[in-house]
């Protein structure tokens, strides 16, 4: 019987806890401690309130007051303490959440599997939540902090367009093939620059001219390049085909030399 009494007793005690941490949850945004000061001021009442200033947002203007009302496809650029890399960052928001990223990444290797990990991470987060999230790597945190602020301050890419962009904008950056638009050129004052990577694609040769300057290249494009060879095309073939020229790159054209800028 007493054993009754004392499970009926907890049950009770347990029962008035949980009732009580229940008010005070719901009167947690009530509850406020005062300093001594200023318990004892008068009230003066406010007078303006005129609310936020509006920023564009998706073709609108919107007085943003909570995460939800954040919406936009914009770019953040960060880079690690040792700065040794660097992320772009690309996230598609629509009503506060990430509904698309595309995390580019140059310089380290181990950033690469990092960029994997955030593109999983990102999307389906706030940007709140995303601001506080560990990506991982801490050049893509650091675009994430810097995408946060263009974002909620209205300096999106979309911010005149109306109803935004559409998921799946994000990769229009990439070009044919999907691949990033990465430059890779290198230089020495003994010997001069060297054209690696540019934006057509992979540098094959330099041409140079009578002065020895660089007056053209010829590049192969590695997006369109791995499509042929999906498509079943023999690979000299593709090759050839996704091989093209800038600049002066015949001997008619004022081309005297040409040279491979790995080897030579």
């Amino acid at each position: 019987m007493a054993e009754t009494k004392k499970t009926t007793n907890f049950a009770n005690d347990f029962k008035s806890e949980t009732t009580f941490f229940l008010i005070i949850s719901l009167k947690k945004e009530l509850i406020m401690t005062y300093s001594h000061e200023v318990e004892h001021m008068c009230v003066v009442k406010k007078g303006p309130n005129h609310g936020p200033a509006p920023i564009p947002e998706e073709g609108k203007w919107v007085k943003s007051k909570e995460i939800v009302d954040i919406s936009g496809l914009t770019h953040g650029v960060g880079w690690c303490a040792p700065q040794q890399g660097a992320c772009k960052l690309t996230l598609n928001v629509k009503e506060g959440i990430i509904q698309e990223a595309l995390v580019e990444t140059i310089g380290c290797s181990g950033m690469t599997h990092s960029a994997a990990m955030a593109a999983e991470i990102l999307p389906g987060k706030t940007i709140l939540e995303a601001l506080n999230t560990d990506l991982v790597c801490d050049a893509i945190n650091t675009a994430m902090r810097e995408l946060f602020l263009q974002i909620v301050y209205g300096r999106t890419q979309s911010a005149f367009s109306e109803g935004g962009l559409i998921i799946g904008a994000g990769l229009e950056d990439l070009g044919k093939g999907l691949r990033s638009q990465v430059g890779t050129l290198y230089g020495t004052l003994a010997k001069g620059p060297r054209y690696l990577e540019m934006a057509e694609g992979y540098i094959k040769t330099i041409a140079l001219d009578k002065n020895d300057e660089i007056c053209g290249y010829e590049f192969v494009h590695m997006g369109k390049f791995m499509d042929e060879i999906k498509k079943g095309t023999d690979a000299n073939e593709a090759l050839k085909k996704v091989t093209g020229t800038y600049g002066r790159f015949t001997a008619e054209q004022g081309a005297v030399k040409h040279i491979d800028p790995r080897h030579e």
